[in-house]
């Protein structure tokens, strides 16, 4: 065993100074010579240097491309952070948009209730939350693709879509009923011979008022809602007009003395016009208003004699003549039955009696259809006036 270790480190020894003989250098310089030895312990020192630095350098850039690669990673991480942070600040921005247009449903619904309870008041004088549920309970064909497209469905917004479906059946429900019930005012109206398009078409409309603009959702008034306010507009009128149409009896006498249209002038017997009906009874007896109107006449007239005149709208206007007093005054509101005036013989009349006309648009035209109405007739004006009797007291 000795004897192999001596041998391998003879061999070392061998391979070693074969590896790094010793060196010699020479130089030449102004015509002499030198030479610098280089042992072998020099070259082991300088390769030991030389590997020392290469180590050195190798962990050096070992290090260095650690580092780049941490970086890069580090990179990556943050620009997944950055993702991530886009990905949450994407789905926040969805839900503050699906509770902003939760809100808005919300308060597009709240107006439109507001809009609904307020036309139902003023058109039928009622303040019941009930209003109208025995319409709810019939079956109506709902469009929901509005409702869908404008937020999905969660648990938030169901009860809001439930609400506007509601609200939507109602609208179309009772729309249906004021048309039907505009329509019965209409047919009355036709009942005096009076085409309730055409007094619709020539009424002035007043209205007016301060410019306020709407807050609202434009589409919170959806073409449901619109139609309903149609409806209850166009009722309203035919309503009114038909309060307007002079049915009442302007006196308490029962027999005429004088129709309408041709006759015998009473004073030299020619053939003459009468424009109204001659109701006979005793001096002082009470002329009442035929209809609700203005009082827009109380004076003298060449023939009529003391004349009181009502306007009643739509070119309507009624005209009580040859009275011995008077009851009312110019510009004053009188409703159907009042006392106006008294029975007299004024003017150019033969005896006490009341001369009654009706005018449309200045146009005289036979009282005895208006005073002559059927029971179904009077009975749609009697429910109109205690609707709008009802309207004004809640008012």
């Amino acid at each position: 065993m000795l004897q192999w270790n001596s041998q391998r480190v003879v061999a070392l020894r061998a391979w070693w100074n074969a590896l790094c003989p010793e060196r010699e250098i020479f130089l030449r310089s102004g015509g002499q010579v030198k030479f610098i030895r280089i042992s072998r312990r020099a070259q082991l020192l300088t390769l030991v240097t030389l590997g020392g630095a290469a180590a050195i350098l190798l962990g050096w850039g070992g290090a260095t491309v650690s580092m780049a690669i941490d970086g890069m990673a580090l990179k990556q991480e943050r620009a997944a952070l950055a993702a991530k942070g886009q990905s949450v600040a994407k789905a926040a921005g969805k839900v503050a948009d699906y509770r902003k247009s939760v809100d808005q449903l919300a308060q597009d619904l709240e107006a439109r209730q507001d809009f609904m309870d307020e036309l139902y008041r003023a058109h039928f004088g009622g303040e019941d939350e009930k209003a109208g549920e025995d319409l709810l309970g019939k079956d109506v064909p709902d469009d929901k693709s509005a409702q869908a497209t404008k937020v999905s469905m969660g648990p938030e917004a169901a009860p809001l879509m439930r609400l506007e479906d509601r609200q939507r059946r109602f609208a179309l429900l009772l729309t249906g009923a004021v048309e039907r019930r505009a329509e019965r005012a209409a047919a009355a109206i036709r009942s005096f011979g009076l085409d309730p398009d055409k007094l619709a078409r020539s009424a002035a409309r007043a209205q007016g008022g301060p410019f306020v603009p709407w807050s609202g959702d434009e589409k919170a008034l959806t073409g449901e809602l619109e139609d309903l306010a149609d409806a209850m507009a166009r009722m309203e009128f035919l309503e009114r007009s038909l309060l307007s149409i002079p049915s009442g009896q302007p006196t308490s006498t029962p027999m005429l003395s004088s129709s309408y249209g041709y006759r015998r002038d009473p004073f030299n017997g020619h053939a003459a016009f009468h424009a109204g009906l001659d109701f006979p009874g005793h001096r002082g007896q009470p002329i009442n208003a035929a209809a609700d109107g203005t009082v827009s006449f109380v004076g003298q007239r060449s023939g009529y004699g003391n004349v009181v005149e009502v306007t009643h709208g739509n070119g309507i206007m009624t005209r009580y003549a040859h009275l011995s007093g008077f009851a009312a005054h110019m510009g004053e509101k009188v409703s159907r039955g009042e006392t106006i005036g008294r029975m007299g013989s004024t003017g150019r009349s033969t005896g006490p009696h009341l001369h009654f006309e009706v005018r449309l648009n200045g146009q005289a035209i036979n009282p005895r259809r208006f005073l002559e109405a059927r029971k179904d007739v009077l009975k749609v004006q009697q429910i109109a006036k205690a609707r709008f009797a009802d309207v004004g007291n809640r008012g």
